[in-house]
């Protein structure tokens, strides 16, 4: 049985970052320790930009990124591709692109992937949106950037099946070998992506 070595505040916030994705209990206290010797830099800050987090981030309506205005920075970028939405699980994901800076187009979040085991079904994400905006005009393609999971290929195959009345174009993220990876490391299942997606040199 572990002894309480702080107060419940204390205690509280640690709790609450051991929930954090990446932070498990023992890195939750050194953060928090982090933040308690450094109160005026750190702590202080946190609180205000979390407070200011809370009250202004909200979900974009056509999107579903999350940004502070409404509709997002991204769906009110006039420099963006229109004829391109980029469909993704989550804001994460959206994220991850946007620093890639590979390409500047529209995108779609779903909000998670379907899995019948967990309750997630098609009414749960936000696939009806997509359908909508793909179908409203000047979408030329639809690129479905989804996990390479059994679930996210799930999802991948029931959105194209969606999106297939509106005539557009319905692509996916190539998948295989990675940049710098060796063969003998890789698994069965990527090495067949891999080998199903060649292309002529």
């Amino acid at each position: 049985m572990s002894r309480k070595i702080a107060g419940p505040e204390i205690e509280r916030l640690v709790q609450l970052l051991g929930r954090l994705p990446g932070l498990g209990p023992r890195s939750a206290r050194k953060a928090v320790l982090a933040l308690l010797k450094r109160r005026n830099e750190l702590l202080i800050p946190l609180n205000d930009a979390l407070q200011q987090a809370v009250d202004k981030i909200a979900e974009c309506p056509e999107c579903g990124n999350l940004d502070t205005v409404s509709p997002c920075s991204i769906c009110q970028d006039p420099r963006r591709d229109d004829t391109l939405i980029v469909v993704v699980e989550e804001v994460g994901d959206l994220w991850a692109l946007e620093r890639a800076a590979i390409v500047s187009c529209r995108y779609h979040v779903l909000g998670g992937h379907l899995s019948p085991l967990d309750g997630i079904g098609p009414d749960k994400l936000n696939i009806a949106k997509l359908v909508e905006r793909a179908s409203a005009g000047g979408v030329k393609e639809v690129l479905l950037a989804l996990n390479a999971t059994v679930e996210g290929q799930s999802t991948a195959h029931y959105v194209s099946e969606q999106l297939a009345s509106t005539g557009l174009t319905v692509s996916r993220l190539a998948q295989g070998v990675p940049m710098g990876g060796e063969l003998d490391y890789l698994d069965e299942g990527t090495l067949a992506a891999a080998f199903k997606a060649r292309r002529k040199l």
